[in-house]
């Protein structure tokens, strides 16, 4: 039996002995693969090493109803084509990482629910007028993520583009304000993080294709795990946690919730 009380099984122990649950609690640390360089989901800040985001103040939400505190947490930074080989390897125990649900990665992952959703979206030079929707990448460069879903959608819509595929957004940005690249597509929220480091210089063309549903990833067969993730996932829609995490990150850019927040179950 999982424990499902609203108070925090973190704070009464009442894990099912031998669960991943309890391994963390009797441990003391929650240790999440996250991204270090995406602003508003996970993103290292180079003045006080904090990790800041939508994922980290998630995965903070998980460190306090495990533990009983949000500081209990070591954030391991977990890249695109890592996420599955860290689960694996046990390097973490979850990855917070706008992580998309898919069949493919559902083989060698489970996923709780969606807690977030996101749509593909394109970032460009300012001055640029020549790509105003998703088919204006036709025979354009544009930089994405290796081991993203971002990938296999600009295949599929526009299978001229030049793809330049790289380990990280990071790398993008600089591409795309020297002019090597002529877009970067991922997720709209993604972007709007990026956007927020260069607004004199570059624009979200706000043109979202597809709907990406973002899920904390376990490892495969702990279904134990992954249904109180899904508890808590849903108590937080319910309580205000999830609508605070989104106000202190996301919302700071004056984007609404809106297509982003899963239902309440």
């Amino acid at each position: 039996m999982i424990c499902l009380l609203p108070a925090g099984c973190g704070e009464d122990g009442g894990f099912p002995e031998g669960s991943t649950m309890a391994r963390i609690r009797d441990r003391g640390v929650l240790i999440v693969g996250i991204k270090f360089d995406q602003p508003m989901f996970g993103y290292k800040d180079p003045a006080s090493g904090r990790i800041t985001g939508f994922d980290a103040e998630m995965a903070r939400l998980v460190a306090r109803d495990l533990t009983g505190g949000e500081r209990n947490i070591r954030f391991v930074e977990t890249v695109s084509r890592e996420r599955e080989n860290f689960l694996t390897q046990q390097v973490v125990d979850i990855v917070i990482a706008t992580y998309s649900i898919t069949p493919a990665r559902s083989q060698v992952v489970s996923f709780s629910d969606p807690y977030y959703y996101a749509g593909q979206d394109m970032l460009v030079r300012t001055n640029d007028e020549s790509i105003d929707e998703v088919a204006d990448l036709k025979d354009k460069t544009v930089c994405t993520v290796e081991g993203s879903t971002s990938v296999d959608r600009l295949r599929e819509r526009v299978p001229s583009a030049d793809l330049e595929i790289v380990d990280a957004y990071s790398v993008c940005v600089p591409a795309l304000l020297a002019g090597r690249v002529d877009a970067v597509s991922t997720d709209n929220t993604i972007l709007l993080g990026l956007l927020a480091q260069h607004s004199d210089t570059l624009k979200l063309v706000g043109k979202p294709f597809g709907r990406e549903p973002y899920g904390i990833g376990v490892r495969k067969q702990d279904t134990a795990f992954r249904d109180y993730l899904n508890q808590l996932i849903a108590r937080s829609l319910s309580d205000g946690g999830w609508d605070r995490a989104f106000r202190d990150t996301i919302g700071v850019t004056g984007v609404t919730p809106d297509q982003s927040r899963p239902a309440n179950r």
